[in-house]
C-alpha cells in the first residue's frame, strides 16, 4: 500500500512498502528511507524533496490523506 499524507501548509509525505528509486537524467538513485517528503510549495532547493522552505515563504494549503491500495 502507498500512503500519501499531504500536510497542511507543508510537503507531501509518501510512505510505501518497497524501495524508492529516484530517476534523474537517466540515472537511478536508491533512497533508503521509510518515508520521503516531496515539496509542493515550489521553493525547495532540493527538489523534488522538501527542505523546509515552505516555512520561510509562509506556504498555505489544505492537508489531506490519500491511500493507494
Amino acid at each position: 500500500m502507498v500512503k500519501i499524507n499531504v500536510l497542511q501548509n507543508g510537503p507531501c509525505l509518501v510512505e510505501a512498502e518497497g524501495t524508492y528509486v529516484l530517476i534523474r537524467d537517466g540515472k537511478e538513485e536508491v533512497i533508503n528511507q521509510k518515508a520521503i517528503a516531496l515539496c509542493r510549495c515550489g521553493a525547495s532547493g532540493n527538489k523534488p524533496f522538501c527542505d523546509g522552505s515552505h516555512k520561510k515563504i509562509n506556504f498555505e494549503a489544505e492537508g489531506v490523506e490519500l491511500q493507494i491500495r
